[in-house]
């Protein structure tokens, strides 16, 4: 049995060698996300108000959202720090950014009849970089996650992403389950202490992003919402440990100091990413007690994990260079 991101999260902390969490930066990072939903800042219409995002009313929403988040892993590389750029945007927006450069040009690319037959020269074209020299890290795997999706689409579901949202029926759980299931490739599973965990990054994103794009309401309305943890990524943990919630032993700081290249499954990567599923896990309980005893008001809907994660990854983007002294885990996956 493979316990569910909340109860990995759990479990990880609990039998963890190399981290500790402090309770007194969980308190500092939860009063701080109050702040940001108070101010406004923290908003489910951020995900639609980025230009490089569909909106709701978009016709091929969805299919977007799945082909960008089947995609979304590993945008750095070991040996060449020359970031991979398109369009200007790095990361994550590089790959918004190729897809859309994709569409305009008249490329089918949000279609699974399409792309689960794109061949190598037809996706190296749609991921080319501004340089025309950059590869995009893990291009073959990327290429094999892509055609897996979209047979798996064409055979069970009419071709259709949202078929698969639909067939949850609201459940934000029981689209997870579908994902991980029929999409190996989002099966973001390790083996640790004697339990199979799960820390499922890219199905839970997608569907964050789902229930973004749609604000909540048809497509994206979930009833389950709070079982869905926050998306556990190799940046995230410098913002966690910044805030003071996350510490890391003296001997997984120096190994992450040296820029060890750690394999997908090793425990000192499962540990520092159940401890980020577990600290907002922690955040976001500790946000509700104070909502309960009326000690703030705020809507509830917005005190979830996904907002919660949206705050820390936005964080570490506009701090970068401040929590850049941080070192973080460095891990060729598909996972994150």
């Amino acid at each position: 049995m493979t316990l569910n991101p909340r109860e990995s999260g759990e479990y990880i902390v609990k039998n963890a060698k190399y981290l500790t969490v402090q309770p007194d930066g969980i308190d500092k990072l939860a009063k701080e996300v109050i702040c940001r939903i108070q101010s406004g800042e923290l908003d489910p219409k951020n995900f639609s108000q980025n230009d490089i995002h569909p909106k709701a009313n978009d016709p091929h929403a969805a299919e977007w959202i799945f082909v960008v988040d089947t995609l979304n892993f590993c945008f750095w590389t070991p040996t060449d720090y020359t970031k991979y750029k398109v369009n200007g945007y790095t990361g994550y927006f590089a790959l918004c950014a190729a897809i859309n450069r994709a569409i305009a040009e008249g490329i089918d690319i949000t279609n699974s009849a399409f792309y689960s037959k794109i061949d190598s020269e037809t996706l190296r074209h749609v991921f080319r970089s501004d340089d025309g020299q950059t590869t995009v890290p893990l291009f073959e795997k990327r290429i094999v996650c892509l055609q897996e999706v979209g047979k798996r689409l064409m055979e069970n579901w009419q071709g259709k992403f949202e078929n698969v949202v639909r067939a949850a029926k609201n459940s934000a759980a029981r689209l997870l389950e579908l994902i991980v299931t029929e999409f190996p490739c989002f099966r973001d599973e390790a083996d640790y202490e004697g339990k199979r965990v799960s820390l499922y990054k890219r199905a839970q994103i997608l569907i964050g992003d789902i229930w973004s794009c749609f604000h909540g309401k048809e497509l994206g309305a979930f009833n389950d919402l709070e079982k869905i943890t926050m998306f556990a990524d190799y940046r995230v943990p410098q913002v966690l440990i910044h805030f003071g919630s996350l510490e890391y032993k003296p001997e997984l700081l120096d190994l992450l100091s040296k820029d060890t290249i750690l394999e997908n499954g090793d425990p000192r990567e499962v540990e520092i990413r159940g401890a980020s599923i577990y600290i907002v896990e922690q955040v976001k309980g500790e946000i509700l007690k104070k909502l309960h005893r009326k000690e703030i008001e705020l809507n509830k809907e917005y005190i979830n994990s996904i907002l919660i994660d949206h705050f820390l990854w936005d964080y570490r983007r506009k701090h970068a260079d401040e929590l850049e002294h941080i070192p973080f885990h460095k891990v060729l996956s598909v996972y994150y």
